[in-house]
């Protein structure tokens, strides 16, 4: 069942956040008890310059997302949630990548002030950002389509996946930013 704005607002845990999570800072760290990382869902974050999404327009750039990577086919190359193609990166907890964070190397390389702003970027124009071998075809994704896929990520990676994938938090700077 998917959370809504009160449980976030009450600190209460779902494995689904609503849609507002967008609002919120989004960790990934060891649980103890759970033996893997869990998605951790901090305190109000700015997202594209806001904090204060309403659940009715985070749901829309949600959808948005959500149909714009139906629409883009990003299933073909890369992995949603243990679905897809293994062609290119697994999506399912890119939002917490530390290459997208503020000393990670696409924020860097695309010049942008936020995560969600270099990604955006990226995902306009790829072909710019050479990353490796593989890389990642113009799509000619619309400045309203990447926002509203960037959301779709960013909720992604707050959803709670039993610590899959197992690998994500090997990535140095992925679990507690260390």
């Amino acid at each position: 069942m998917m959370g809504n704005d009160t449980d976030l607002q009450n600190g209460v845990t779902k494995k689904v956040p609503g849609p507002t999570v967008i609002n919120y800072k989004i960790t990934y760290e060891m649980s103890a008890k759970r033996m893997h990382e869990v998605p951790v869902i901090g305190e109000k974050e700015n997202f594209f310059g806001r904090d204060d999404w309403s659940e009715e327009e985070a749901a829309e750039l949600l959808h948005l997302g959500k149909l714009g990577s139906q629409a883009k086919n990003c299933m073909n190359c890369h992995t949603l949630l243990g679905n897809g193609a293994y062609y290119a990166p697994d999506l399912t907890k890119a939002w917490l990548d530390p290459a997208w964070g503020p000393e990670g190397s696409m924020q860097a390389m695309t010049g942008k002030s936020t995560k969600e702003e270099a990604m955006a970027e990226f995902l306009q124009h790829p072909s710019q950002y050479a990353t490796h071998a593989r890389m990642m075809p113009n799509l000619a994704i619309t400045e309203r389509e990447a926002k509203g896929l960037v959301a779709f990520l960013k909720h992604m990676s707050s959803i709670d996946t039993n610590g899959f994938p197992r690998n994500f938090g090997k990535i140095k700077g992925a679990v507690h930013g260390k």
